[in-house]
């Protein structure tokens, strides 16, 4: 596992300058203990698709912290079918003035979640063990959400279901950016580095 964990920091740390992105060793401690942390649930939750730890953290760690640069200081999130806790733990690692409510229908993933943000020290998030939709509108700044089951069928209620004047960063490719367009939802798509055709997806409510 040491060897696998010190690949994925090498990645992180060779990858960083690409996504805008700057850590702190001990940030880059802590997202270790979560790449490992994950590496042993995956087998029996399957969190991400196979990949190695130097995908893992290109793809799925330092795209997600790409987003944190659309996050206000300060700023109140709902990470909307959170399972893997991306792209929320790694911002909440890298951001600690970030607040979070994690929304993940599977009662396994949710116990995950919840001991993925003990073990990394994330003191200012809760896991939601519910769907989006069951759930009132929250009291929130962002809405994000990078895999969500049938997402461009659940897009309309996650727009509604999202409160006025919040901003959604969704993960998607041309389809999904498309079928906002079809929703008359103004958004900007901005091409993810190091990605032929993934998008970081910036809307309005």
């Amino acid at each position: 596992m040491t060897a696998e964990t010190d690949e994925f920091a090498r990645a992180l740390i060779e990858g960083a300058a690409d996504f805008n992105v700057r850590l702190t060793p001990d940030q880059i401690a802590r997202l270790r203990k979560y790449h490992q942390l994950l590496t042993v649930w995956n087998a029996r939750l399957h969190l991400t698709g196979p990949c190695s730890p130097a995908e893992f953290a290109t793809r799925h760690v330092l795209e997600s912290l790409f987003a944190s640069e659309h996050l206000p200081a300060g700023a109140r999130v709902a990470d909307v079918g959170s399972g893997a806790g991306l792209p929320i733990i790694p911002c909440l690692i890298a951001r600690s003035d970030l607040s979070a409510k994690l929304i993940e229908a599977s009662r396994k993933k949710a116990i995950f979640l919840r001991e993925a943000l003990r073990a990394t020290r994330i003191e200012k998030a809760e896991v939601i063990a519910e769907r989006f939709e069951s759930l009132p509108t929250p009291e929130v700044d962002v809405i994000t959400c990078r895999a969500l089951e049938r997402f461009g069928e659940m897009l309309p209620q996650l727009i509604a279901w999202a409160p006025p004047g919040s901003t959604l960063l969704l993960f998607g490719g041309p389809e999904l950016s498309a079928r906002l367009s079809a929703l008359g939802i103004e958004h900007e798509a901005v091409p993810l580095p190091r990605a032929k055709r993934r998008l970081l997806l910036v809307a309005r409510r």
